[in-house]
This record gives C-alpha cells, structure tokens and sequence, in this order.
C-alpha cells in the first residue's frame, strides 16, 4: 500500500508516537509510524471498522 498517513491523534512535534493506516478498496492497513519498514497489520476493508469499534469500546484490555 502506497498512501500512509499519520492519526490525527499524533499530537504535536514530528508525530512519531502514533500509527498509520492506508487503505484500498479491498484492505486497510496499520503500521507503527517509529518502524515503517515492518510488518503492518492488515485486514480485509469490511473488517477494519468492526476493528477500530472494538479498540473504542475495550481501550487496554490486555
């Protein structure tokens, strides 16, 4: 996936402690914006919603 961009969330300075998605119209994808070069987490389009839903209601539940 080409077109990253950083949460609106990544507050001030250079924004390096947040994520990053891209999407297509198949995918959505997340990545850690300190280690763009690996791995990203990536899930079918109609599951990325359901997804970011969850993380709402269960904030750090680990």
């Amino acid at each position: 996936m080409e077109n990253w961009r950083k949460s609106s969330y990544s507050g001030g300075g250079d924004g390096n402690n947040c994520v990053e998605i891209a999407t297509s119209s198949t995918h959505a994808a997340v990545r850690d914006s300190k280690a763009p070069a690996r791995a990203a987490l990536t899930f079918p389009a109609d599951a990325f919603a359901p997804f970011l839903e969850a993380l709402r209601t269960h904030p750090r539940r680990w």
